[in-house]
């Protein structure tokens, strides 16, 4: 299976299971430069919780964070649950997360 496959895979699992899932990041600009991707991202209203008991091997990167490492033929994408983030206080991670939906994620 291809990684764009993977993806494709990953994101018709999470709308059946009755979750948006979105292709974020990189792999659209990519898209849009007419390049071939070399990971891809996915947005979710899915919770990390619910992101574990969808797929059989995922790691918890940045689970407090709604950030899911999800394991697929031999592929990794990044799944993050949609959120608002507060204040940045040391450069690299926010104070606080709180999960949300897509358009207040987008704002």
């Amino acid at each position: 299976m291809t990684l764009r496959e993977g993806a494709e895979r990953l994101a018709k699992r999470l709308a059946k299971a009755g979750y948006q899932a979105f292709w974020v990041g990189g792999c659209v600009r990519d898209a849009q430069l007419g390049q071939s991707p070399k990971d891809y991202d996915i947005a979710t209203d899915a919770k990390p919780d619910d992101i574990e008991r969808l797929f059989r091997k995922t790691i918890p990167v940045g689970k407090h964070f709604g950030v899911m490492m999800v394991l697929e033929d031999g592929h990794e994408y990044q799944v993050a649950t949609f959120r608002a983030e507060a204040d940045y206080t040391d450069g690299r991670r926010p104070g606080s997360v709180r999960f949300t939906d897509a358009r207040e994620d987008a704002l």
